[in-house]
């Protein structure tokens, strides 16, 4: 899928164009999203996909960094690209350049994967509106995470996106436990903190369900997230729905704002960035400053 809106040059001239694209990928063969040496990653799959089309090293911004082995459906990354780059993807076809930028990178991704072809799909090229930025800009990120609690529910077949659970779990329990974590809250114990990056979030959506299926599926929405939020909040959710521990337990590790050995990462195969909200068009510049702030 492409967008065709009318061009915005970057904030400062210079002729660039920013790109917004929206992928997918599946985790399991790569070492997270971003770059590390002698390391397949993400973010370096698609680099060098792109570095292959425009001919000089291009970087791209991540809505939302991935630990490896985590999946993404609803991914969002922001690029930059010259005016003479953009209008010559086409080669000269009567072609929009979107969609001209879709098929090349497709087939760039496919040459650079070889066997693990359709690993990482990009699903939409647009021009991005003025003063986008896929990390800043966006309002927050939606993850779901799928639990198999009991030999019963393992799905060979989804063994690679679902927890095999060994003990069943209570809904109930992890729902009165989840709930009193939402709001703007230090999270310090419940993530690996970055030297002098905050971990104050605003947690928006922590609960789980029970499918028709059996499986139940954790959804975490917040307007951003820690190193290793997510696995954390639901690896210690486990002990509460397990009942090892009280609902109001999660809410104390909360306020201890301590690590201990309970400080249990989930494993990360069942871990899926779903979706990457933004505000309106005209409301993506102050976004971006305003969380820019927030985030110094």
């Amino acid at each position: 899928m492409c967008d065709q809106k009318p061009a915005a040059p970057l904030s400062g001239g210079g002729g660039f164009l920013r790109l917004r694209l929206d992928l997918g990928y599946d985790g399991g063969p790569f070492s997270g999203w971003g770059i590390q040496p002698d390391l397949r990653t993400v973010q370096g799959v698609l680099e060098a996909a792109l570095a292959l089309l425009v001919r000089r090293p291009v970087r791209v911004t991540v809505a939302g960094r991935t630990d490896a082995g985590v999946h993404a459906r609803g991914q969002v990354v922001h690029l930059d690209l010259t005016e003479t780059e953009w209008l010559g993807l086409n080669r000269g076809a009567e072609l929009d350049p979107a969609a001209a930028l879709l098929r090349r990178l497709r087939g760039a991704l496919s040459r650079g994967l070889g066997d693990l072809t359709g690993a990482v799909e990009v699903h939409r090229v647009s021009l991005a509106p003025e003063g986008f930025d896929a990390r800043f800009s966006a309002l927050w990120r939606r993850y779901s995470y799928r639990i198999a609690d009991g030999a019963a529910l393992w799905d060979p077949l989804g063994r690679y996106s679902t927890l095999w659970h060994r003990e069943e779990l209570d809904v109930d329990l992890l729902n009165e436990g989840a709930s009193q974590l939402l709001g703007l809250q230090n999270f310090l114990s419940y993530c690996k903190p970055r030297e002098g990056a905050s971990t104050i979030r605003e947690l928006q959506r922590f609960e789980f369900a029970r499918g028709t299926d059996g499986v139940i599926v954790a959804t975490v929405q917040a307007d951003a997230f820690c190193h290793n939020m997510v696995r954390s909040l639901v690896g210690s959710a486990l002990f509460v729905g397990e009942g090892v521990e009280t609902p109001k337990w999660l809410h104390e590790r909360l306020l201890d704002r301590k690590r201990d050995a309970k400080s249990v990462l989930a494993a990360p195969h069942p871990l899926v960035l779903e979706e990457v909200a933004y505000p309106s068009d005209d409301e993506m510049l102050a976004r971006a400053q305003l969380t820019r702030a927030k985030r110094k």
